[in-house]
């Protein structure tokens, strides 16, 4: 089994903390939940590759779409929690 990058946690932590938050002011604008839910997975995607496309384009940082993929995974978990908290 391939050992994961510390780097790729890094990303998935904090992929955690914006699927919560990005729920959390989804809801408030879209009160169903699967609305709600189904923009804020549109908005972790575009936050999570926009950034490493961000780093690409301006040569401040590494760009990986692995770390992409990790964030957007943490997203979704943070997502999953909030939906699940909040239920």
């Amino acid at each position: 089994m391939k050992k994961i990058a510390p780097d790729k946690w890094k990303h998935f932590y904090v992929g955690i903390v914006l699927g919560a938050i990005v729920y959390r002011l989804s809801i408030l604008f879209w009160p169903q939940q699967a609305i709600a839910a189904a923009v804020s997975i549109a908005v972790i995607i575009a936050i999570c590759y926009g950034f490493e496309l961000f780093s690409l384009i301006s040569g401040r940082g590494h760009y990986e779409i692995k770390d992409a993929v990790a964030g957007i995974i943490g997203g979704l978990a943070g997502l999953a929690l909030m939906l699940f908290l909040l239920w």
